[in-house]
């Protein structure tokens, strides 16, 4: 492992819409800080604006909730027409009390209100939705800055999730291309003469929480350029990490 590794803020990306081209918006903002994809870099970008970029943006205006979303939504004062999106976003319901909705999306992910989130976002009514496919639109990015730059950086986006027995939210990767998840160190012998059999580090997940120290979540800077990190190459995909039914001993 390197002894050092950079994390960079990309500055001055505008506010995103749908239909903005993330690829050039991330290009400009590296020509102005003097910066170029180099061989092994990583860029982080968070899930908002590429949802916002693809028009996942769902107006409450409209919606009717079901009883379950308005029985739910009176206990615990909240907007009926919020809890039925996420609802019909959820793949299944994990838990549903105490003002808390955990969800299963349709990629997998569990998690606080299927992903739908209002931060970042304009408009009152307005809620922001995951990404259809994440790995689809890292690995889109990948390509637009591959033909740009002649360079093939690895590509994550990231969102935030909370974490069972602790408090406090972090950055996951829920979208990659152009690297592995996971790096395994399973058969390695450790320092002490063990043999390692069990360790498989997300470092997917580490290079996403890296990231977020520079994102900020009120600094207007979602791009993150990480360099120096030797990440394992391939064609892994977000969708890898999660943890098989059989596995999961929370279900």
């Amino acid at each position: 492992m390197p002894s050092e590794v950079r994390v960079i803020g990309l500055d001055g990306i505008p506010e995103v819409v749908p239909g903005d081209d993330l690829v050039a918006m991330i290009a400009e903002s590296l020509d102005r800080g003097g910066l170029a994809i180099e061989d092994g870099d990583v860029l982080v970008i968070t899930q908002k604006i590429v949802s916002k970029a693809e028009g996942r943006l769902l107006k409450l205006e409209g919606i009717e909730p079901s009883p379950l979303a308005i029985t739910f939504a009176e206990e615990f004062d909240k907007d009926p027409r919020g809890v039925e999106a996420v609802l019909r976003e959820a793949r299944r319901i994990v838990r549903m009390e105490r003002g808390v909705l955990i969800a299963e999306t349709k990629h997998g992910w569990v998690c606080a209100n299927a992903g739908l989130d209002r931060s970042n976002v304009f408009g009152e009514e307005v809620v922001c939705l995951l990404p259809l496919d994440s790995d689809a639109s890292a690995a889109a990015i990948r390509d637009g800055l591959t033909a740009r730059y002649g360079v093939a950086p690895a590509v994550i986006i990231s969102d935030s999730f909370g974490r069972p027995w602790r408090k406090g939210i972090t950055n996951i990767a829920i979208g990659m291309a152009g690297m592995l998840p996971f790096a395994d160190y399973r058969g390695v012998t450790d320092p002490s003469g063990h043999d390692l059999r069990i360790t498989i580090m997300a470092v997917a997940d580490e290079l996403a929480a890296a990231a977020e120290l520079v994102h900020g979540k009120i600094d207007r800077r979602p791009v993150a350029l990480i360099r120096g990190y030797d990440y394992p190459r391939g064609d892994g995909k977000a969708t890898d990490m999660v943890l098989e039914a059989e596995k999961d001993l929370f279900r």
